[in-house]
């Protein structure tokens, strides 16, 4: 594995404008969202939405992709993340939400999610988690995703790679009628090959015109995840494979989630909504 130095906090810079004239979700300037009272199955107008949504957020992310390379600074990835998102009329839904106070997560290495976009350098070598969600027409897409910057080591790449085959696996075993651990059990059963941790305390959730719906999708075969999928519920699924350990340390920020063993770990998410014969993706650009 890489030999880089650990990460530490940068400086985080003043939280970036959005035009009066974007609608915002409800939880901007409350300590915590309401909590979401309404369905998990949605409508076929909500779920028009969510793919507008969905589609700004992985466009915006994309196009914060571009800018990763050594020397660039994760706040400049937030920057041009706000930028895209604002320009399209979205609202970043991170932003302000239980007072975060950047409009994208950037993870580094051993940084399992959270991580708040700042002064951190990027260095040859890293592995770069970007999670983005839009929020317009009320209702919110979100997406994640691991980079390379620069030349990555070997068991670096494997762990992306495997990662995003893990999300692919998960999101083929989605059906009508079957249980949400189906999920947790193909991703838990793939890790298990190549013997990596699977985080189990941070989770894929529901989302609609809720951030975080109240439904949890583990990624670990979980006995009490029993709900049923039906035709038209709308959920992420975002699985965080590590190289050791599933178990985590948080920063004094409250937000950034580390590796208890500061091994190198990566995520990938899609929004997805169940369909009659298995799952569309909403987060594509």
């Amino acid at each position: 594995m890489s030999g880089q130095s650990l990460l530490v906090p940068g400086e985080i810079t003043p939280v970036r404008s959005v035009p009066g004239n974007i609608r915002r979700p409800e939880y901007v300037g409350k300590p915590a969202p309401a909590p979401y009272t309404g369905p998990e199955i949605q409508d076929a107008d909500t779920v028009e939405r969510m793919r507008i949504a969905g589609r700004i957020a992985a466009q915006a992310m994309e196009e914060a992709a571009k800018h990763i390379a050594p020397g660039v600074t994760t706040d400049e990835l937030d920057r041009v993340a706000h930028e895209f998102m604002i320009d399209h009329g979205a609202y970043p839904s991170t932003l302000g939400y239980r007072g975060f106070p950047k409009s994208l997560c950037s993870s580094l290495n051993e940084v399992i999610c959270h991580g708040i976009p700042d002064s951190t350098v990027l260095r040859d070598g890293d592995i770069v988690n970007l999670d983005v969600t839009a929020y317009i027409n009320g209702v919110h897409g979100d997406n994640n995703a691991t980079y390379l910057c620069g030349d990555v080591d070997e068991e670096s790449r494997l762990l992306v790679e495997r990662t995003r085959e893990s999300l692919n696996r998960a999101i083929k075993a989605v059906k009508p009628g079957r249980q949400i651990n189906v999920i947790g059990r193909v991703i838990e059963s793939y890790a298990k090959r190549f013997g990596y941790g699977v985080v189990r305390d941070f989770t894929g959730h529901g989302i609609n015109s809720s951030f975080h719906s109240g439904l949890i999708i583990p990624h670990y075969d979980s006995p009490h995840a029993t709900t049923v999928m039906q035709p038209g519920m709308t959920f992420t699924i975002e699985p965080m494979l590590t190289l050791g350990t599933h178990e985590y340390d948080m920063w004094e920020d409250g937000w950034t989630v580390v590796t208890k063993d500061r091994k190198r770990t990566a995520q990938f998410e899609h929004t997805l909504v169940v369909t009659e014969t298995g799952a569309e993706i909403l987060t594509l650009p």
